[in-house]
């Protein structure tokens, strides 16, 4: 019997059709996944991982919207709700990040505290 979990992240249909289109560039490595994390650093403490990278014992892999991306186990309670753009705009262009569990977060988007 198969368990469906559901996604503690959300994407924006512009944020997967980014998503879509780097995965379908040439030289796109299949073997890699799309990781989605935090890190020590940044201006409010903790920043964002986005990229593709290999599957390790401590992930937990998730689907939505057709992709699939994985997550550090531990880093699940900082990830849960939170909702993935894509700003292709002239003054900002880039993934954001909308997390209702940061307490803070600083002006570049990619930086919050909990």
């Amino acid at each position: 019997m198969e368990t469906l979990v559901k996604s503690p992240v959300i994407f924006t249909t512009g944020a997967v059709k980014e998503i879509r289109r780097l995965i379908n560039e040439p030289g796109y490595d299949n073997s890699k996944y799309l990781r989605i994390g935090v890190k020590g650093g940044g201006c409010s403490g903790l920043s964002y991982i986005l990229g593709f990278d290999e599957r390790k014992e401590n992930d937990q892999q998730y689907e939505s919207e057709g992709i699939v991306y994985i997550i550090e186990k531990a880093h699940e309670i900082y990830l849960t709700g939170m909702q993935i753009d894509w700003d292709n705009g002239l003054n900002n262009r880039g993934f954001t990040f909308s997390n209702p569990n940061a307490s803070a977060t600083c002006g570049c988007g990619t930086s919050f505290a909990v």
